[in-house]
């Protein structure tokens, strides 16, 4: 048991006693080594100096000093005099040239300086006290006594420090037995008395015992307060036996019918639990088969023989829209009215044990129409013949076939417009290269047209001044710009026109945007009579983003589907007070370079905006736009660039569509479609 352990357990008047005993010997430890300290640095600070400077002068005689340094041995001769001397440690005596001619030295030797000149030095190393004195030589250097005292107290000293100290102890000891006479007498004594009387009520239970009154202090109160719990107990226990007593019998008539109903109640509590356990474990099998068959992503039900539900799983419930509560134990067709067609299949399917597939139905569904493919599947079981109904969504997959479809149609498109685009460029080459020999041979700086035009006595100055007043010159420049323009124009459709390797390159944003803008205006100015280039452009672009990785033909392929729906979206408002306006912006917002188109325009509805990246999906009227444009624009975005794509619009104030692509070849999750329905 540990030592603090020990004295915790330790009654109250050994801890008392304890407690003086340590306080005592503190006392006098702290006053034998005060009284030894001051009495150590009274030797040090005052005797010792003393004693060197009484040595020092009766050394210092001339006579003498002059005879001790005449030779070592004289010099050893005077110091071995000195020996007698308690208070003296060590000595040295230095010739006139600082060497040391003799030592003397007691106890454990001391390390002294050999010359006079190093006895500074020593002296910080060295903590005895020590003085140098001087020994004059009448026409000669004087010699030096270096005299170090010794740190020692005299014997008697400890001797009588050791009596006092066992006298203080022995006047301790019997003032400590005389405190522990009377803590016994006034604390423990009546404390024991307490403790005493405690055990006799606990081991008699006889609540009449009083406690006698001692002393007015705390353990008297203690007395007085347990005299009082004594006798509100034997109250108490008076009370308790006189209810105890009415209660025995009627305790008695009881017992006897409790144990008639006890093993009756014993056999119906193992039946209970026998059924709980079997009704636990087939409820916990029936909610797992159900979790499995309400996380499975298709409608599935199941129908007994005579075509009643009897499973009803979540899908189920949301393509329907009966909840599992009023489909149970109803029949197939009034539970789920679009399967009425098909009661015939069903019904060949329980007989005949085959399974029936219909490919193809379409239904409407939140005023839309929606595709699906049907499967029934015979069931066979202890319970009787059926069988499950299995409905697949495959609207999603009929629209990306049609997709891939439409895909390979624009493709031809794309080819055939490439060939066009060859094949207008050889006559524009000719236009533009005939514009220029017009001009050529119509100069005076060449030699040759001067030549033809002495033969033929015109002169050349006078053709031209002809031709500038008929304004020809500028007919020539018309002729010349609205070829460039159109060659341009070739050009830019050849470029689109190609089909992306899809080999990621960097890929300057604003160069890339401006070359959309000016593709999108020719096109307007041909499709819908719209005057691109009359709205307001408006570039906003971040000096700070720099070459962005990605494919150029599919990135302008994009951007020119949103400044087509932008302008679009501007030529349908009705309210024209304010200009149309299209912002064009790019920024940098690590690890994603963002591009905005946003617009002024129309705007759209939240339930047309949650729709906007469906394939087919338009708003257009027939024949005006397949509803592809944004599709294959997420596609190329989220799939090919690993990018994300979004759209934020309110009806009546426009449309802003960000397009996020990774900096530096990042490879982050696309942005998911779902993150635009919130």
């Amino acid at each position: 048991m540990p030592l603090r352990q020990r004295l915790e357990n330790l009654p109250v008047g050994q801890k008392l006693l304890a407690a003086l005993l340590v306080l005592l010997t503190t006392v006098l430890l702290v006053a034998n080594l005060t009284f030894i300290s001051a009495a150590y640095w009274i030797s040090q600070e005052s005797m010792a100096p003393q004693a060197l400077q009484a040595i020092g002068r009766l050394v210092s005689n001339p006579a003498l000093a002059a005879e001790a340094l005449e030779s070592s041995a004289k010099a050893q001769a005077l110091l071995n005099e000195l020996t007698s001397y308690s208070p003296l440690r060590a000595a040295a005596l230095y010739d006139g040239e600082g060497n040391r001619l003799a030592q003397m030295q007691h106890g454990d030797r001391l390390n002294l300086p050999d010359n006079y000149r190093h006895i500074e030095a020593w002296r910080v190393t060295e903590f005895r006290s020590n003085q140098v004195i001087t020994l004059p030589r009448a026409g000669q250097p004087s010699g030096h006594l270096l005299l170090v005292a010794s740190s020692e107290l005299p014997v008697a000293f400890y001797t009588g420090t050791l009596t006092a100290s066992l006298g203080i102890l022995i006047f301790s000891v019997l003032l400590w037995l005389v405190i522990a006479r009377q803590i016994k007498r006034l604390i423990t004594r009546p404390i024991h008395e307490l403790e005493e009387l405690s055990r006799q009520v606990t081991r008699e239970e006889n609540y009449a015992l009083r406690a006698g009154r001692g002393n007015h202090d705390e353990i008297g109160s203690l007395a007085e307060a347990f005299n009082t719990m004594l006798s509100r107990i034997e109250a108490r226990e008076q009370q308790l036996k006189r209810a105890r007593d009415d209660s025995q019998a009627a305790y008695d008539q009881a017992q006897g019918l409790a144990e008639e109903t006890r093993h009756t109640n014993r056999k119906l509590e193992l039946e209970v639990q026998v059924r709980s356990k079997i009704e636990k474990k087939l409820t916990g099998f029936q909610n797992y088969l159900n979790s499995i068959i309400d996380s499975m992503p298709s409608a599935l039900i199941a129908l007994d023989e005579q075509l009643y539900v009897t499973q009803w799983n979540q899908e189920a419930s949301a393509l329907s829209g009966t909840r599992l509560d009023e489909a149970l134990n109803q029949p197939i067709y009034l539970a789920f009215e679009p399967l009425k067609p098909f009661l015939a299949q069903i019904k060949a399917t329980i007989e005949q044990h085959t399974v029936e597939r219909i490919e193809r139905v379409t239904w409407i569904k939140d005023e839309e129409p929606k595709h699906y493919a049907l499967t029934f599947y015979p069931l066979m079981g202890g319970a009787g013949r059926g069988v499950v109904i299995r409905i697949d969504d495959i609207t999603q997959r009929l629209s990306l076939e049609e997709m891939m479809v439409q895909s390979e149609k624009m493709l031809s498109v794309g080819g055939l417009a490439a060939g066009m685009a060859h094949e207008i460029n050889n006559p524009l080459g000719a236009i533009l290269h005939n514009v220029q020999n017009i001009r050529r041979r119509l100069s005076a700086d060449l030699p040759k047209n001067l030549e033809y035009a002495e033969q033929t006595g015109v002169e050349l100055a006078t053709i031209n001044r002809y031709l500038e007043g008929r304004e020809v010159p500028q007919l020539l420049d018309g002729i010349q710009q609205a070829g460039a323009r159109a060659a341009k124009i070739v050009t830019h459709m050849l470029s689109f026109s190609r089909r992306s390797n899809r080999q990621m390159a960097p890929c300057d944003l604003p160069a890339l945007i401006d070359q959309a803008v000016e593709i999108a205006g020719n096109d307007f100015d041909l499709a819908i009579g719209f005057d691109f280039k009359g709205q307001a452009i408006i570039r906003q672009f971040d000096p700070q983003l720099g070459p962005v990785p990605g494919t150029a033909n599919e990135l302008e392929q994009v951007l020119l589907n949103l400044l087509k729906n932008a302008a679009q979206a501007i030529h349908l408002r009705e309210d024209d007070r304010e200009p149309g306006r299209i912002i064009l912006r790019t920024r940098l917002n690590p690890p994603w370079a963002e591009i905005q188109v946003e617009d002024n325009g129309i705007g759209m509805s939240e339930n047309v905006r949650k729709r906007t990246f469906e394939p087919f999906f338009t708003t257009k009227e027939i024949g005006q736009g397949t509803g592809l444009g944004l599709s294959v624009s997420y596609f190329i975005i989220t799939n090919n660039h690993k990018g994300q794509m979004e759209v934020h619009s309110t009806l009546g104030q426009g449309t802003c569509f960000t397009l996020r692509i990774p900096l530096a070849g990042s490879q982050l999750p696309p942005y998911e479609r779902t993150q635009l329905e919130h």
